[in-house]
């Protein structure tokens, strides 16, 4: 997660066919091999397109990270993949609603889309729009409420808000 946006790695993807690889030295460069993203793709009943080819490729290439749909364009963008911003929130909702991502909603106007999908919390920077995980074992949940009647409750996300001392 710590890897910011200026430290982030151009990745030139081939774009020919969904199922065309990469180089082999390509792929050492996220350490997330290209026919490990399409066997992830298939395993949850996606098509592996190209654009969702490229952009799992970013996305989990780098391991457990949190990130926006800006930001993804952006990284996107330096890797030269032709995708729209409205590309790319379809496919990070794709990728939600099959499991491979979880969205963190962190205010009304913001959400993170986190490649760890395990049951987990986080921690958010304030002024600095970071999202950082905490790890499980310190965060204990009171008494969760019953559900209403012919509802479960899916999961609980507790989000901490941090700001820096003065």
């Amino acid at each position: 997660m710590g890897e910011t946006m200026t430290q982030a790695r151009t990745v030139q993807l081939p774009l020919a066919k969904a199922d065309t690889a990469p180089p082999a030295d390509r792929t050492s460069l996220t350490g997330c091999p290209w026919h490990d993203v399409k066997a992830m793709l298939r395993g949850v009943g996606l098509r592996p397109t190209r654009q969702r080819m490229a952009l799992g490729w970013i996305l989990f290439g780098k391991g457990d990270r949190h990130l926006t749909a800006e930001a993804l364009y952006e990284e996107a963008s330096r890797a030269k993949v032709p995708v729209s911003l409205a590309t790319i929130y379809n496919t990070l909702h794709q990728f939600t609603e099959v499991g491979l991502l979880r969205q963190v909603p962190v205010d009304g106007s913001k959400a993170y889309f986190d490649t760890n999908a395990s049951s987990h919390h986080h921690f958010f920077v304030e002024g600095e729009d970071e999202l950082l995980d905490i790890p499980g074992a310190e965060v204990i949940v009171g008494k969760t409420p019953e559900a209403p009647e012919g509802y479960e409750i899916a999961r609980v996300d507790v989000v901490v808000r941090l700001r820096r001392k003065a």
